[in-house]
């Protein structure tokens, strides 16, 4: 837990001007690993006069040097991966292997996504009409970051930024900080000229407004809840600074009665329970054909009951505890919600799993016969409870999947290749995920509707840290 009592402000670890302190709860055992200092507004304009006197020098840099920082960023990462799926995993309750393999890897494949982007891209060109086209860092950059997957987000905003020659302000979660002080770190020792970088830990309320509203700050970027993302784009508006928004989900799964399955129904339980349900495109809404409701509710119950919960300390597919106990609580009180609506527990329901009296445990839970007008289907839960709806027709599973305000994910499984690719050209969400088809680095992520606006990753990831001039020449 080195430098947790300290900001990385112009290339130094340095002691925060607040003096708060919040502690650190490992989510396993609830026991304090250490505290955090939290910062305020002083520390925020340290960072950002920082991060403003490094941009001119920086933003001038040539393509090339930029990918060198980048790959020597890599090589580090790929050196020190180990520490940081340790810190992941006692921060936040991922299981080593899954922090390991999934979380941490993410730094990995992220960096390799934006290293291509970058090494493809031009940043001049001339258009047919004989204008040219010209693309530029859009300057000082603040970054906002949840603790669901921490460095996964970190790195979907702090390497774009670097890649197209922007400086930065990062504000990790106040949660997880034990993965980003340890990025910081990696990028220290990758050679960044001071003030490039810049890590500020503290709350929303304090310094994520405090950079959501810093006239000196020409983005801002940020994951977390929709609640949030309308509380940052407000906080930005005065500046008229550009907002990107990653934000929650409720993502709908159509199981067609052409697919496969039992695979089908296995893999989708997995999805949704993976991470113990804390991803914000975690497929939570299962729409399953009338014709194989009820095959398919035999099967939800034998892959559910095979889930597995445990320590995360140990190696293993199975899941851990939710972050923290107000996650807790509120899973907790969601599936209270489900029960009172109506809908019936297939399996887990209240309380702890047995064997577990201290953490945050949840039971993996499965509803069924639910409507899609129940909180439990319409509001963001954030746990590993999945929630099964029935549907007759095409059309009918269309309109329920649509019928959500959020837009992040979609999922469906059909054996028929014609069928899958006119239902996801209708779904509306960002990404749709076919028979099982999984994320690739590099690809663009975002949401329609109240999940968000712009992506992350890949040319997409690069562009919104870019501004366009055109050169009309005489």
């Amino acid at each position: 837990m080195k430098n947790l009592n300290k900001f990385y402000i112009n290339g130094s670890w340095v002691d925060p001007i607040s003096h708060d302190l919040l502690p650190l709860i490992n989510p396993s055992s609830e026991e304090i690993i250490g505290n955090v200092s939290l910062g305020n507004q002083a520390d925020v304009d340290k960072a950002v006069s920082a991060a403003n006197d490094a941009f001119k020098a920086f933003s001038e840099t040539s393509k090339l040097n930029r990918l060198d920082l980048l790959k020597k960023l890599r090589s580090i990462t790929s050196r020190r991966i180990d520490e940081l799926a340790e810190a992941i995993s006692i921060e936040m309750g991922a299981p080593m292997t899954m922090a390991r393999e999934a979380q941490a890897d993410a730094a990995i494949g992220h960096l390799d996504g934006f290293i291509e982007a970058l090494t493809n891209m031009s940043f001049r060109d001339q258009l047919s009409n004989g204008d040219v086209l010209v693309k530029e860092p859009i300057g000082v950059c603040g970054l906002i970051t949840p603790w669901n997957w921490p460095i996964n987000q970190i790195t979907l905003k702090v390497l774009p930024a670097l890649a197209t020659g922007c400086t930065c302000i990062l504000k990790p979660s106040e949660h997880t900080p034990l993965s980003s002080l340890l990025y910081a770190e990696f990028i220290h020792e990758s050679g960044y000229p001071e003030g490039v970088f810049n890590l500020v830990n503290g709350t929303g309320s304090e310094v994520g407004s405090a950079l959501s509203t810093h006239q000196n700050i020409q983005m801002i970027s940020f994951t977390g809840s929709t609640r949030a993302g309308k509380e940052v784009t407000r906080d930005a508006a005065d500046t008229i600074k550009r907002v990107t928004l990653e934000l929650g989900g409720k993502s709908a799964n159509i199981i067609f009665e052409d697919c496969d399955l039992e695979s089908s129904i296995k893999q989708s339980v997995s999805e949704c329970m993976f991470n113990t349900g804390q991803s914000c495109d975690a497929p939570t809404r299962m729409l399953v054909q009338r014709s194989i409701y009820r095959e398919s509710i035999a099967l939800l119950k034998k892959y559910g009951s095979e889930i597995e919960v445990g320590d995360p300390i140990n190696e293993g597919e199975h899941i851990g505890p939710l972050f923290d106990k107000i996650q807790f609580d509120r899973v907790q009180n969601m599936i209270e919600a489900g029960i009172e609506e109506g809908a019936e527990i297939l399996i887990g329901g209240l309380g702890k799993p047995n064997g577990f009296s201290k953490g945050w445990y949840v039971k993996p839970t499965i509803f069924k016969d639910v409507s899609n007008q129940m909180r439990v289907a319409r509001e963001e839960i954030f746990g590993p409870v999945l929630v099964v709806i029935p549907f007759d027709t095409e059309e009918d599973a269309i309109e329920i999947a649509n019928d959500t305000p959020y837009g992040l994910a979609a999922y469906l499984c059909s054996g028929d290749t014609e069928r899958a690719t006119r239902v996801a050209a209708k779904l509306k969400a960002g990404a749709v995920h076919i028979n099982g088809g999984g994320f690739n680095y590099g690809s663009p992520f975002g949401g329609y509707k109240q999940s968000g606006n712009g992506r992350e990753g890949g040319v997409l990831g690069l562009e919104d840290y870019l501004e366009t001039k055109t050169l009309h020449w005489g």
